[in-house]
């Protein structure tokens, strides 16, 4: 809000009049919505389009000068080549240019990533045209960012990058992920595995974090996205090894709850537990595609009484969970949401629940009680000394019987 408050009305400006404001722009970002396709041909694979093709319609209808129209919505590779036949074939004597300029930003993070990216990537077609295009994008970027950051490339290329770059952070999670099991059968540590492989260049050390699995708005629908663009090039066994990363994810959500109920006697039925954390991530209110999400509701499923707690996801969590109130409690205080828990599952890595008093906890839950940690944030001996339960993610489980 301080860089709104910095810039607006001097060269930052809000409007709700769209047709104006498409008159007199020189260069249009599309930002718009591209949700996964529920219905018809590739739902639940494709995106879905109609926003964005809304757009450019809107943009030719109202447009009286040439103008230069960036992608910034994660898109299908050869989007591009749609939206130009859309803007292109009006007989206006208009010219657009179609670049790709693909969002990096992650969540929590975004004005940061924004003023200090690690690459900035902008495709267009390789011709006189295209070039020019592409470098009045790359003139507005150069104002802050360095021009060794700033890659220009092929529009396709572009585009496809966006896809293969969330489709790559995903797979790191899924594979550690699938290795955090194995783990927990060989009594080896995945922390420790994570460290020594993380410690070779080649591989690095970020996202290899064992988890209860990823969550949020683009890892899921872009690798989906992805797994219908090889089908529909045929390549069915690409197509299979990318789609096998979300099924990875899937098992993993599946497994944390299995756990649960194994370690809880083989019933947790009429059983309060309490969930620390409903947010995909920390230091975000958003749920979408939330690992907690499919917890909630498998808990439900076994007739447990759950309790959710969340500094910032409530309201959402109240939203994604609304068929299931009658048996959802949703606490923002998270001393009261284990006030007589049975066990607990940390399903957020918000920094607050490492500092918790959880010997203050334990004295107030009923006995014998647990404590899984889906994002293994804590220190697992110290909370065993308590008195809890405790299971890791990849480690072996520290019990009183």
């Amino acid at each position: 809000m301080d860089i709104v408050k910095k810039s607006r009305g001097r060269n930052l400006f809000f409007s709700t009049d769209i047709e104006e404001n498409i008159r007199k722009a020189d260069i249009i970002f599309v930002s718009v919505n591209t949700p996964t396709k529920t219905y018809g041909s590739g739902a639940g694979k494709t995106a879905d389009l109609q926003y964005w093709e809304k757009t450019a319609r809107n943009i030719v209808r109202i447009a009286e000068s040439d103008k230069i129209i960036v992608e910034k919505s994660t898109l299908p590779v050869r989007t591009a080549e749609a939206m130009e036949r859309i803007l292109n074939t009006m007989n206006k004597g208009i010219h657009f240019d179609v670049i790709s300029n693909p969002e990096f930003l992650a969540e929590g993070t975004a004005i940061s990533d924004l003023e200090n990216p690690d690459r900035v990537l902008i495709g267009s077609h390789e011709t006189d045209k295209g070039r020019r295009a592409r470098e009045e994008i790359v003139e507005i970027y150069a104002n802050w960012v360095p021009r060794d950051r700033i890659i220009t490339c092929d529009v396709w290329s572009a585009e496809l990058s966006k896809l293969v770059a969330n489709a790559f952070l995903a797979q790191r999670i899924s594979s550690i992920n699938s290795i955090s099991a194995l783990c927990e059968r060989t009594q080896a540590d995945v922390k420790k595995v994570a460290h020594a492989i993380g410690m070779d260049s080649r591989i690095g050390s970020k996202f290899l974090n064992a988890s209860v699995g990823f969550g949020g708005s683009c890892f899921r629908k872009d690798i989906l996205n992805l797994v219908y663009i090889c089908e529909h090039y045929g390549l069915h066994e690409v197509a299979q090894y990318w789609e096998s990363v979300v099924k990875i994810n899937e098992y993993q959500e599946g497994r944390f709850v299995k756990t649960m109920i194994h370690a809880m006697f083989n019933t947790i039925a009429h059983k309060r537990i309490a969930l620390f954390g409903f947010a995909f991530k920390a230091n975000t209110g958003d749920t979408r595609e939330s690992p907690a999400i499919y917890v909630v509701r498998k808990l439900v499923e076994e007739h447990a009484r759950v309790v959710i707690t969340d500094p910032e996801a409530l309201r959402n969590a109240e939203q994604d969970l609304k068929d299931l109130h009658e048996y959802v409690e949703f606490e923002p205080d998270p001393y009261k949401a284990a006030r007589h828990a049975h066990a607990i599952a940390v399903t957020t890595e918000w920094d607050q629940y490492k500092t918790l008093d959880y010997k203050k906890i334990f004295e107030n839950m009923e006995k014998p009680a647990f404590l899984f940690d889906g994002r293994n944030i804590l220190d697992h001996q110290k909370i065993h000394e308590i008195g809890f339960n405790v299971y890791p993610i990849g480690k072996q489980s520290l019990v009183h019987f």
